[in-house]
């Protein structure tokens, strides 16, 4: 059975270099790879630093790091509740289809119940039918009335500038 194989662990400092590692692996999936500035100083400070903004977990199969999970903690006003962001998740070629990103993702569901959350979400990239396949075979449905808007970099900078 692939479950006796397979465990989830919380992300420890020692990780740091595993989880930086995933982390361009993911980007290379998404032909974002240009966009990774991440260090392993880093994550280690905004993953084990004081008031870390983020956790991630890792799941192993047959002993073998084979993916990871990385999340925060937000709040939705609607609900007057906090949520789960997964912000990545990410399993290697080799290790798909043994069942790995459902636990992750049971495993985030778990935690956010723990948590007294209201939900769980996550984004994918339009082209990612797999993905987008497998998360609604979860039941988890699209938010198509919603559009994703972010600022990074000059753009964020000048309107900080214009605070006053």
């Amino acid at each position: 059975m692939e479950k006796d194989r397979l465990r989830i662990e919380k992300a420890a400092e020692k990780d740091v270099p595993m989880l930086l590692s995933f982390i361009k692996e993911l980007a290379e999936y998404e032909k974002l790879s240009h966009l990774v500035v991440a260090t392993e100083e880093v994550l280690k400070r905004s993953l084990f630093g004081e008031n870390p903004p983020a956790e991630a977990v890792i799941a192993y199969y047959q002993d073998h790091a084979a993916g990871f999970a990385l999340f925060f903690q937000n709040f939705s006003t609607f609900l007057g509740r906090a949520g789960i962001y997964l912000e990545d998740l990410y399993v290697q070629p080799a290790m798909r289809g043994k069942g790995i990103g459902r636990a992750l993702l049971a495993h985030l569901a778990g935690v956010a119940r723990s948590r007294d959350c209201g939900r769980l979400e996550w984004a994918v990239l339009d082209w990612n039918e797999p993905a987008i396949r497998f998360y609604r075979s979860l039941g988890a449905a699209p938010l198509n009335d919603w559009i994703v808007f972010r600022l990074t970099g000059e753009p964020l900078q000048r309107l900080a500038e214009s605070e006053g």
